[in-house]
């Protein structure tokens, strides 16, 4: 970093530079763990939430898609906008915008109000993630201590994933559900001021246009479906309640194909799909990522109107799961180097199979150890292993200049195909309860689900089997008019170590790696 022009002694400067460049490490390591502890930080108040708000089974489901639906959508936009206008422009208005919505949404007082601030979070979200990585890597010179930076930035987003179901049932059971959300804004005004004080501007000097409709057409067509879905619980599958969402969406969704395939920049170029390892890896992790994803909301609402626990007992008995996830990433490249990626991803959806059809065997009178601990343990250590094969077989057929574009769109296809499959599986419990509040119903329900997810996970392995490729080869890197550029943005916002391919001296962090927050993971 450039040191300040009023440091009166050359002797200070290391000092002073050193300070400010810590600082910016602080900045952008705080904005990241509040994305990604904002994924999971809702679920245990989740119950809280129903009650005060007189929230319905699907508006409860909502809280969870609203935030992840535009936080998909919105997210290679927001890297793209970053590269263009300036990361630390973006990140204050990111960070400006999730705090303002978490505010509102701590102040909600209807039901259709806390679903509106937590879109607003996560369009704040999408645009302040991408920002981090980019003004951590531009602040910290490469080598040892741009490595020392980047680790402590993945640690701080994968304990956001790990802590959110703690600190959540802290602050619902010693406050209230909303110091899930107003927590936020401290936090977020202090961050505010130290980035405004402290972080240089910086952009790469590509001026073409953003893709704006391609954003809004993927984010309002994934909501749509999402809805049709959950109207199927009311409705049916053939009321026009349903058909019109449904095919709205879809229509949507072609539409957006459409324009992807004419603009002159995309927000996803689309012959980027036309690699079998990238095509066969994103749907992979779509899957996944729609049957991990509702893990964490089935087993929040289970503990707590089953089995009785408390919004901290809740959040204390998902830490071993929590644990599990970040377990399995660290332990995949290690394992992914004696047996290949391949293996190792389908293994991975296996041990999550085994875990999840554990669960379904769940009853209104079950133990924590056999009902919850072990079998979430299990769920989430196979989403750990099978995450980084996929990511690593992702981005290594890609063209290394497309490396972060292609890691970007590893994390939007989790996340959608969380938002998705949690639309799909809450419609599978809501049916199979049938409009019943009693414990055991209520458990038929949640068991059917995690059965469906269960076969979704084992149609995925034998689909990885067939499809996923056993070595990949380079892809022709993409044309400047096809939107190469946005790699960059897209992939630094996607917080994997592959956002940083392209970077030689980086070395040992060139490996791509799940990030457990999430469902980024959580959504796992």
């Amino acid at each position: 970093m450039t040191p300040m022009v009023d440091v009166p002694t050359p002797a200070a400067l290391p000092t002073r530079s050193r300070t400010r460049t810590w600082a910016v490490v602080v900045a952008a390591c705080t904005g990241q763990f509040l994305v990604v502890l904002d994924v999971s930080v809702v679920n245990v108040a989740l119950p809280s939430m129903r009650t005060d708000l007189a929230l319905s089974a699907s508006g409860l489901q909502w809280v969870v898609n609203a935030y992840s639906i535009a936080f998909a959508g919105f997210m290679l936009l927001g890297g793209r906008t970053a590269d263009i206008y300036g990361r630390k422009k973006m990140f204050l208005i990111g960070l400006g915008l999730f705090t303002a919505a978490s505010l509102a949404g701590g102040l909600a007082q209807e039901g259709w109000q806390l679903l509106a601030a937590r879109a607003g979070q996560g369009l704040g979200a999408a645009v302040l993630s991408p920002a981090t990585l980019t003004i951590l890597t531009a602040a910290v010179p490469e080598g040892p201590a741009r490595t020392k930076a980047i680790g402590t930035w993945m640690a701080v987003g994968a304990g956001g994933g790990a802590a959110g179901g703690l600190i959540g049932g802290v602050l619902t059971d010693a406050l209230s559900w909303r110091w899930v959300l107003l927590i936020n804004v401290p936090v977020g005004a202090l961050v505010l001021v130290g980035a405004a004080l402290w972080l240089a501007e910086g952009r790469a000097g590509d001026r073409r246009r953003v893709d704006l409709a391609g954003a809004v057409l993927v984010t309002a067509g994934l909501a749509t479906v999402a809805y049709g879905i959950v109207q199927t619980e009311a409705a049916g599958w053939s009321s026009p309640d349903t058909l019109v969402p449904l095919l709205g969406g879809l229509a949507l969704l072609g539409l957006f194909v459409l324009v992807e395939a004419r603009t002159a920049a995309p927000l996803m170029p689309l012959r980027v799909l036309g690699v079998r390892a990238v095509a066969s890896a994103n749907v992979s992790m779509l899957l996944m990522g729609s049957a991990t994803f509702c893990m964490w909301y089935f087993m929040t609402v289970y503990a707590q109107n089953v089995l009785g626990y408390t919004p901290l007992e809740a959040g204390l008995a998902l830490m071993p799961t929590s644990a599990a996830v970040v377990l399995g990433s660290k332990a995949a490249p290690r394992l992914m180097a004696r047996i290949g990626a391949k293996s190792l991803a389908v293994t991975g959806v296996l041990v999550a199979a085994a875990g999840f059809g554990w669960q379904s065997t769940m009853g209104p009178h079950g133990s924590y150890l056999t009902a919850i601990c072990l079998p979430g343990v299990l769920m989430m250590a196979g989403a750990g292993l099978a995450s980084t094969p996929l990511a690593t077989l992702a981005t290594s057929g890609a063209a290394p200049g497309d490396a972060g574009l292609v890691s970007g769109l590893v994390n939007t296809s989790r996340t959608m195909g969380g938002a998705l499959g949690l639309a799909v599986l809450s419609t599978v419990a809501a049916a199979r309860t049938a409009g019943s509040t009693g414990a055991a119903e209520i458990t038929a329900g949640y068991a059917l689900a995690f059965r469906t997810a269960t076969l979704v996970l084992l149609g995925g392995a034998v689909m990885m089997l067939v499809w996923l490729p056993r070595r990949t080869g380079r892809a022709p890197a993409l044309s400047a008019g096809s939107g190469s550029g946005s790699g960059t943005g897209a992939g630094e916002g996607a917080g994997t170590r592959s956002s940083v391919r392209t970077r030689p001296r980086l070395g040992r962090w060139t490996r791509p790696a799940e990030s457990p927050s999430g469902v980024q993971s959580q959504p796992c």
